[in-house]
């Protein structure tokens, strides 16, 4: 591997090729600099750029190798981490107006094993305001543009993350997902991006949203996804929910192909509707699967309602109390951005949830999802009901009524019942614009999940576009 690919490498060829001494750490991430400089002011991904931290931990790397000692299985790999996950000593602004100038005073676990691993942390990523939206923009950093066409939205809230990966800034992201910020900006930069089993990847400080919070990578191939997720995850007693069981073996489920996996494929959940070409894509990705011995079969929607109400009053409910904490003025409050504000107003409404309705709804999704799941390994899905909508528009049109976030209809349930969800790049529209497949599997199942993204992944390879 040439060092001047930097991170438009795969983060395995980038620690293979530093582990073995043929390019230097320092040389990797000194190309990902100089193309994120070049590019960045096109894309906007970035909060804050750390390059001497990246290069002094590559540095480090390199001395290792020079010892004759392991630097990790992520040596000298590039990583961005989103502005929601605290790196310590690093500001950490939730890409809010209110907190401009906090600094994180510690890593957050993931962030502690990723250098631990060898990985040397580029920057802090764009995300919409405390994660409150689906599209890409706050009121601190501006609009965060998709690489496949800059006017339109990368998607949110791990916008900067996604949008950096698919435009070669970097190879591979950690982003968060609270009711689908990892996979929405997945399927609209073309990307495959995963959350893990609740609890899978702990999360420290606790998030804004506890219940439904996730940490995961985005990346630019499926085996990069599994060596990230497999670094981050497992126990940390800080965060109280994290699992206690060590983490399956993501890397090993990569060969074992999908031969008898019973897959489900489900085009509507009941709610909300889907552009015809997104789902006719989605449908035909889904039943390619039985070409390499899959059992593919159509099955209904696991849930009787939609239980968006239950992750409102746990999403937008909890937001609204940390703001009640950051903007306690109506001076401090206009500063924030106006969809949320709206979305927080309307969780206050005397006709929402109290939390003993939501957790009721949230159990009886759960029972739901667990009972599909008794009858098939794998539930297909769209990700999104729509490619990336244009730039400055929080609800897209054709799906007003809903908030900035439960207009994707598949991913937020998910985040309420706790099941692993990926999204993964199955072809463009018309207009050339990412369409994703949402890959669910039971409350285990993430070894399922990586059987059926490596499976897609040779039949329709993850391509990038253009951006020199």
């Amino acid at each position: 591997m040439e060092a001047s690919k930097g991170a438009q490498a795969s983060a395995a060829e980038i620690a293979a090729a530093v582990r073995a001494g043929s390019v230097r750490a320092t040389d990797v991430v000194r190309a990902c600099l100089d193309r994120i400089e070049r590019l960045e002011p096109r894309v906007r991904s970035f909060v804050t750029v750390t390059g001497e931290d990246a290069l002094a931990a590559a540095q480090r790397v390199d001395a290792l190798v020079a010892a004759g000692r392991d630097p990790g299985p992520l040596a000298g790999v590039p990583v961005s981490v989103k502005d929601l996950i605290a790196v310590g000593g690093v500001r950490q602004t939730f890409g809010s107006q209110l907190l401009t100038d906090h600094i994180a005073a510690n890593d957050a676990p993931s962030v502690e094993r990723l250098r631990a691993a060898g990985a040397c942390i580029v920057g802090k990523s764009t995300t919409s305001e405390l994660g409150s939206k689906a599209v890409g923009d706050s009121p601190l950093t501006g609009i965060t543009r998709n690489p496949w066409n800059l006017d339109h939205t990368p998607g949110g809230s791990s916008s900067g993350a996604a949008a950096g990966v698919a435009a070669g800034l970097v190879p591979v992201a950690l982003g968060t997902d609270g009711g689908g910020s990892i996979r929405i900006p997945a399927s609209f930069c073309g990307l495959f991006g995963i959350k893990a089993r609740y609890g899978r990847v702990p999360v420290w400080p606790p998030a804004a949203t506890p219940a439904l919070a996730h940490v995961g990578p985005i990346t630019r191939t499926v085996r990069d996804a599994a060596l990230l997720l497999s670094v981050i995850a497992g126990p940390d007693a800080r965060d109280v929910h994290a699992l206690t069981a060590a983490a399956p073996d993501f890397l090993a489920s990569l060969t074992q192909g999908i031969a008898g996996l019973r897959i489900g494929w489900c085009g509507s959940f009941g709610w909300g509707h889907v552009d015809p070409e997104v789902l006719a894509r989605c449908r035909e990705a889904a039943f390619s699967l039985a070409r390499q011995g899959a059992l593919v079969q159509e099955v209904a929607s696991p849930f009787a309602r939609d239980p968006a109400p239950a992750w409102n009053h746990m999403f937008y409910g909890r937001i609204a109390q940390r703001l009640a904490e950051l903007a306690a003025t109506p001076q401090r409050m206009a500063l924030v951005n106006p969809a949320l504000r709206a979305a927080v107003a309307r969780q206050q409404d005397a006709g929402a949830l109290d939390d003993t309705q939501a957790e009721a709804m949230r159990a009886h999704a759960v029972a739901e999802a667990e009972a599909l799941f008794r009858r098939v390994d794998v539930l297909l899905t769209p990700t999104m009901p729509v490619t990336a909508p244009p730039v400055g528009v929080d609800v897209p049109a054709g799906h007003e009524g809903r908030n900035a976030v439960d207009w994707s209809y598949f991913t937020y349930p998910f985040n309420l019942t706790g099941h692993p969800a990926a999204s993964y790049p199955v072809g463009t529209d018309a207009r050339g614009l990412p369409i994703g497949l949402q890959i669910v599997a039971s409350r285990d199942g993430e070894p399922e999940i990586f059987r059926v993204a490596a499976a897609l992944e040779r039949l329709h390879p993850i391509r990038l576009p253009r951006m020199d």
